[in-house]
């Protein structure tokens, strides 16, 4: 019997230090959940959203299949929140204080550390970090949440993952461990770790090979010679989900269609759906407007446009706007769609029935001088288009159809369009690869299409300029143009410039100045970390080595 009463008191005094902390700095959530109280301590994965209430032992896994059908989620099983275990960390900082940490996360495979990350601080809201004791983010999902948890495993991914998560079976382990950041950077002890058997299958080999150029492409077909392992293996990577989501590869060289790949139930005639790359258009536009004299100049100011005073926030500055500040993304409205809280952030755009009226009573930021500071700003693109549409003979629709895409030899597309039903230029303009090709080219030719000059030299030039500077803390090295992005590859040693257009989960079209490429890659991982940084990984080792001399 004392034998019994004293087991029963280490019993009590153990969950007492566990659960009850003393120590706390704020009260966490009580662990009522049966399985957490038998997994303290645990990072576990799991293939669906189970509440945790729900959640049996038989719903963990410990094996993953790294198919594009299976998702893969993680939670954190703790025996306190996150910032009791900061307090520890510093006890004399308050929760603000402390918030401003997070949870940093290790990530082994095959026993070999391969990433670290302090999670930023505000992964997570400072209730979560207050009081929650489990903690469940998707890792690997194809229902496209939006969540710390998919951005952090994309990071992991390219940041040493992709290469370390080979075909075959592999051992993966997450340890973590929280983190302040007042006053100094401090790391604490590891309070959760779990690990999962990782499966990478090999990929049938039929999905590797090349795909023949059929007839009907309406390009004429290149016989030159490219390293065709090259492109297998990149179609290998593709068809083994380690380039995810990739829809088509176009490559034209000379003038000629040498590359035509499509994936993932892609097919000749699909249109997609490239994002902001359809921005672009709409510079192509502004420059044959502007050759047919229907807009002055690049220099005429919103003023001339519209009467400024009718719109939310007037000053002086918003009527000096040029149309160049709004194609080089420089203009000074307090908008900046790379922060979540901007006012002008497209996302507060899209559920208002005038968008040009959201551009347009924003107001302005008097930090920002014209024409230097680059932020980006989808609704002055909206801007462009509308003032285009009221400007040039039937409206944008009828105008570009008559001046850009059939002189090109594009039938087959579909604008979307703005609640005022005019054509959407803050992007969506679905093509099939092909005619994206077209348009890429075209700017290759200097304009000319088929001895026409369908689009002013001086603006392909204008266009291929080195505006503005980007921020590296954004989008790292480059520049801008006129809606057409600019950096610089480097494949053995060498450095080949491309501008290219670029759109929301990783769609591309490369124009290099100094090789006679045009390169088009389209996607669909929409809003993923590692959409276009994976499109830079398939130029670097693949595509440009397989095709340049």
């Amino acid at each position: 019997m004392k034998r019994y009463l004293l087991t029963l008191l280490i019993i009590i005094d153990t969950t007492c230090k566990i659960f009850a902390q003393p120590g706390n700095i704020i009260q966490q959530e009580p662990i009522t959940s049966a399985l957490q109280k038998a997994n303290i301590g645990k990072v576990v994965f799991e293939a669906d959203t189970i509440p945790l209430e729900g959640l049996k032992a038989t719903d963990l896994l410990t094996n993953y299949q790294a198919r594009p059908a299976n998702n893969l989620y993680m939670r954190l099983l703790l025996a306190n929140s996150l910032t009791n275990y900061q307090h520890i960390l510093q006890p004399s900082a308050s929760v603000e204080q402390l918030n401003q940490g997070n949870f940093q996360f290790t990530f082994y495979v095959d026993g070999r550390q391969v990433y670290q990350e302090n999670l930023h601080k505000g992964a997570n809201l400072p209730i979560v970090k207050n009081t929650k004791t489990t903690i469940f983010v998707p890792l690997i999902s194809n229902r496209g949440e939006d969540s710390w948890g998919r951005s952090l495993w994309g990071r992991f991914i390219n940041h040493g993952g992709d290469d370390a998560l080979t075909t075959g079976i592999h051992q993966l382990k997450i340890e973590v461990r929280p983190y302040i950041a007042v006053p100094d950077l401090k790391v604490g002890e590891l309070i959760a770790q779990g690990g999962i058997s990782f499966t990478v299958p090999a990929i049938d080999p039929k999905d590797a090979q090349l795909q023949s150029i059929k007839p009907g492409s309406g390009w004429p077909v290149s016989n030159e010679a490219f390293d065709k392992k090259k492109i297998m293996d990149m179609n290998a990577m593709i068809a083994g989900n380690r380039f995810k989501q990739i829809t088509s590869v176009v490559v034209i060289k000379n003038g000629k269609l040498l590359i035509e790949e499509y994936f993932n139930g892609s097919a000749r005639d699909s249109l997609h759906n490239p994002r902001s790359v359809g921005k672009t258009f709409a510079s192509a536009v502004m420059g044959i407007a502007i050759h047919d004299s229907y807009i002055k100049s690049v220099d005429q100011t919103l003023k001339e446009f519209y009467n400024l005073k009718k719109f939310n926030n007037y000053s002086a500055q918003k009527d000096n706007v040029t149309l160049k500040s709004l194609l080089t993304m420089s203009s000074v409205f307090d908008a900046d769609d790379d922060k979540s809280d901007s006012p002008g952030n497209e996302n507060n755009m899209y559920p208002t029935d005038d968008w040009v009226k959201f551009a347009l009573d924003l107001k302005t930021d008097s930090s920002k001088v014209a024409g230097k500071q680059w932020n980006y700003f989808t609704a002055g693109v909206v801007v462009l288009g509308d003032i285009l549409n009221k400007s040039v003979p039937g409206g944008l629709d009828k105008y570009s159809a008559d001046k850009l895409f059939k002189p090109l030899g594009i039938t087959n597309y579909r604008w979307q369009y703005t609640p005022k039903n005019v054509p959407n230029t803050a992007g969506g303009l679905q093509m099939r690869s092909l005619d994206y090709a077209r348009f890429g080219q075209l700017y290759k030719n200097g304009g000319l299409w088929n001895g026409k000059q369908v689009l002013p030299q001086s603006w392909v030039k204008d266009s291929f300029t080195q505006h503005l500077t980007l921020p590296k803390d954004v989008v790292g090295e480059g520049f801008y143009g006129y809606l057409f992005w600019n950096k610089t590859y480097t494949v053995n040693g060498k450095a080949y410039e491309t501008y290219y257009c670029s759109g929301n989960g990783g769609n591309k079209i490369f124009v290099f100045t100094d090789q006679p490429l045009v390169v088009i890659i389209t996607a669909e991982a929409y809003n993923t970390p590692y959409a276009h940084p994976q499109v830079d990984k398939m130029m670097r080792d693949y595509i440009l080595p397989a095709v340049l001399k």
